[in-house]
């Protein structure tokens, strides 16, 4: 059995985006008075376990009388993001973790127990039917939903418990070798040649005179909100010319191929040159090539 998940745009009506929002604001309280709860169980000299913290919290938030129309799912899976945090930070692999702001992304988790997928719409929690821009492509038992924010956009990221992916016959596909670069994205050994959109170059002038703006806004008043979405979109919409020239690159190398030879690089140690850097991080090269692997691996491509 493998795992599979599908990012699908939201189109909620404004109560929908709403009620969103509130969970995220819920997920943040219920993550923040957990960890509070943990730092003060530490300066006593007890460590208390998620478990443990999702049990407190249940207690806490009894005196709070708007939690009770929340999704208490999105309280149960930010505390257990925060026992991953704390387990990450036991063992060295990151900082203690930090109590999270209104500037931190928004999203919110949720279960299969709650969960219905038909079609184009997906049914939540306490909000009912949503209505999807797609379909949801895989089949299998669904797992998990989370609901997140980028710019002005709500996506549901649904992920499904699917049959090992089938293995595609390529014998009688050719090797090809590939050379990726910052004017041309990657060169085949056969010829074949796809465009860099380099999109932050071309959205570079307009990107800065919105940020100029952002700067003479007061800070965290309306007009600086609504400065700092219009800076928020464009960066959406640079990722989105980006991801999409990948994607569509990626599939294609991997559709025709056996065997992909490919120089090995180190994408940190290139940014370095801060001659390229700018140009480095515009391709995105390090993305470009995780997905061409991840689609190689499924359909069996050494």
């Amino acid at each position: 059995m493998a795992y599979r998940t599908h990012k699908i745009t939201l189109d909620p009506t404004s109560k929908q985006s709403r009620w969103f929002s509130q969970q995220c604001g819920y997920r943040r309280f219920a993550y923040n008075q957990a960890l509070a709860d943990f730092k003060r169980g530490l300066a006593q000299d007890n460590f208390q376990s998620w478990q443990t913290l999702n049990n407190n919290f249940n207690q806490t938030k009894k005196r709070y009388e708007w939690t009770r129309s929340q999704d208490q799912r999105a309280a149960l899976y930010a505390i257990k993001a925060l026992g991953q945090a704390i387990a990450n930070w036991v063992s060295k692999r990151a900082k203690f973790p930090k109590f999270k702001g209104r500037a931190h992304q928004q999203s919110w988790t949720t279960d299969e127990q709650a969960v219905q997928v038909a079609g184009k719409r997906i049914k939540l929690p306490k909000i009912s039917w949503v209505k999807m821009r797609q379909t949801l492509r895989f089949t299998g038992r669904l797992i998990k939903v989370t609901i997140s924010r980028t710019a002005h956009r709500w996506f549901a990221s649904i992920t499904v418990e699917t049959e090992d992916t089938e293995v595609v016959d390529t014998s009688t596909h050719p090797v090809i070798g590939i050379d990726v670069g910052i004017n041309t994205l990657a060169t085949l050994s056969d010829g074949t040649k796809f465009d860099n959109p380099r999109p932050l170059k071309r959205y570079e002038k307009k990107l800065k005179r919105a940020q100029r703006r952002l700067s003479k806004r007061v800070f965290k008043s309306n007009n600086w909100y609504k400065q700092k979405l219009e800076v928020s979109r464009l960066h959406y919409r640079i990722r989105c010319i980006r991801d999409d020239a990948h994607h569509k690159a990626t599939t294609d190398i991997v559709s025709k191929v056996s065997v992909i030879g490919i120089e090995t690089l180190k994408v940190t140690n290139m940014l370095k040159n801060k001659k390229l850097a700018k140009a480095l991080s515009d391709s995105a090269l390090g993305g470009f090539l995780s997905k061409l692997k991840t689609k190689a691996e499924a359909r069996g491509i050494l």
